[in-house]
Formats: C-alpha cells, structure tokens, sequence
C-alpha cells in the first residue's frame, strides 16, 4: 500500500522537531505520543521511512533521519513555520491560534507562494514562538538555547513550546513572549510546565 506524501512530511517533520532544541532522540514511543497515534502505527510507518530511505531505525533504539529525510523534514519545516508567520503578520491571527492551520495548509501552498510570502514578510528568521525558519537552500541555523528549568538565573527567551495554545494564552497575558527577559526572581515564581515550555539563550 502507498503511504500518503502528508503522512511521510508529517513523520520526518516531528521527528526532526524533537532533537531541534535538545540532545535525546526520539523513540516510537515517543514519537507516537507526539503525534497522537498508536504506537504499533507507527512502527509500521517508521519501517516505511527506513524502506524509502528517509531515516535509519534499529529495533527499541533512537528514530534517525538520513540526509534525503532531514532536507524533507527542513523544507516542511520551512512551509510550516512561514505560514505562521504570515497568519499572525498578515492575516491578523493569535500566536496561540496558528498551529493547526498551518498543519493543514504547508501540504497545499506551491513553492512559488511561499517565496513570495517569504518576500512579502521580509524574509524572516523565526516564527512567532522563535523557532527558526529555514532558508529555501535548506539551511538552518538553531541559537544555543536551554530549558528555562535548567538555567536559575533565568535569561533572554529565545523559543516558546507551541503545542499547548492555553499556555500560549496564558503567557502572552503574564507579558511572556519571544525576546522577553525573564530574571532570576520572575523565573522562580513560574510553574514546572512553563519552566518546561521555555528556552532562554545560553550564557
């Protein structure tokens, strides 16, 4: 049976996400509760993946991609996160609102679209929540970050977690957002889960 291409883009995209910001790679495991899937599917999709050549899986070890599923997951990337961008700058939407819509709209703009929102928006380097947006040649360039938990003194934010729209809300209300400066003394007053939704720049 043929695999959907959405469902190829969708695996090596939240593959690559997860080790886009911290070091531990992704397992079946983890990579079905990310994307909300039994774990047996996706066993059989990441079989499918090593079979096209899109990634390297031993049995119960890391999920990796090779270099032909790391430049497709770059570019889905690239889709993804640009038409965020262009929601929030353009069309009016909330940071907290983007997410899905652009889940489903990176599989349908052409090529020639997204250069011309890429111009329209100036060429921009992040999205709203700060990850970067790759180039159209396939390059990215990730700033040395770490989780808000692991740096007591607080810091710059560089990148917020998007996958939990009500704690987008709540933060943007608390004054949290990308390039906010957050001291010692506020870093202490934060829950776990915020601590665990933040990357501050590393000193």
């Amino acid at each position: 049976m043929a695999v959907a291409p959405t469902a190829v883009e969708d695996y090596v995209k939240a593959i690559y996400a997860h080790t886009e910001w911290q070091p531990d790679h992704i397992t079946t495991g983890l990579l079905a509760a990310r994307l909300g899937l039994a774990a047996s599917s996706v066993t059989e999709m990441v079989k499918k993946l090593v079979a096209q050549g899109l990634a390297v899986h031993e049995p119960y070890g890391a999920i990796e991609l090779t270099r032909d599923g790391t430049a497709l997951a770059l570019r889905m990337l690239r889709r993804h996160r640009l038409i965020e961008t262009w929601l929030v700058q353009r069309i009016g939407y909330r940071w907290d609102e983007v997410h899905d819509e652009a889940e489903v709209l990176e599989h349908a703009v052409s090529d020639r679209l997204l250069g011309a929102l890429d111009a329209q928006l100036g060429y921009p380097t992040r999205d709203p929540h700060g990850d970067p947006i790759p180039a159209a040649d396939g390059t990215v360039a990730v700033p040395r970050g770490l989780l808000l938990a692991d740096a007591p003194l607080g810091g710059l934010v560089l990148r917020i977690s998007d996958r939990d729209p009500q704690l987008l809300r709540h933060l943007e209300a608390e004054g949290i957002v990308v390039d906010t400066l957050i001291d010692a003394v506020r870093r202490d007053s934060l829950t776990a889960d915020v601590l665990a939704a933040i990357w501050v720049a590393a000193p």
